[in-house]
């Protein structure tokens, strides 16, 4: 398995209780489907990337509740911190148009209608409105991912047009700090 060319559908926050359950901070919207007992993610240790079996989940608080096969104690969850779970981007389902799995975001260039660069997608933080965290020239500039900013979205050719209100990209900038 190629880990670069996989998806990311969570994050192993910590061990939850002493039974060998942990709790995962999910990145998709198909927990439901992702963490569900039998499903197969993948985890990289040292460069090796190895299958790991869900026995069972359950979503609490709006994270997930997760019981790994051969992960029985709360030493053996706390191997598994810090961990991202992964699954081979061929099983990802179809998105009706309009819809962008956000590592398909990461990495697109950013500028306005008017051709001004912004910068370069570094991640999507999900939540109510999901943000865009631009890489730009001054620091990081959040953008909402909404039809109202973002004009065209062409994940194809690593290119998203934004049409911002008048001072955003500055306001929003956070600015690099000198040492």
């Amino acid at each position: 398995m190629q880990w670069d060319t996989m998806a990311t559908v969570g994050r192993v926050i910590r061990p939850q209780h002493n039974r060998g359950q942990v709790l995962v901070v999910s990145e998709t919207d198909f927990g439901e489907e992702r963490f569900a007992p039998g499903s197969v993610l993948y985890v990289r240790r040292d460069d090796t990337v190895a299958p790991i079996v869900v026995t069972e989940s359950r979503e609490h608080d709006g994270r997930w509740v997760v019981a790994f096969d051969g992960v029985g104690s709360i030493t053996e969850a706390e191997m598994l911190r810090g961990l991202e779970l992964r699954i081979p981007e061929e099983s990802l389902r179809p998105l009706p148009s309009g819809a962008y799995y956000t590592h398909d975001q990461v990495g697109c260039a950013v500028q306005t209608v008017t051709g001004a660069r912004v910068g370069v997608i570094e991640r999507v933080d999900l939540g109510g409105v999901p943000m865009l965290v631009v890489a730009g020239a001054n620091g990081e500039v959040l953008v909402p991912f909404t039809e109202a900013f973002c004009r065209r979205v062409d994940v194809q050719a690593r290119l998203i047009e934004i049409d911002p209100p008048t001072g955003l990209v500055d306001l929003n900038a956070r600015k690099v700090r000198e040492p």
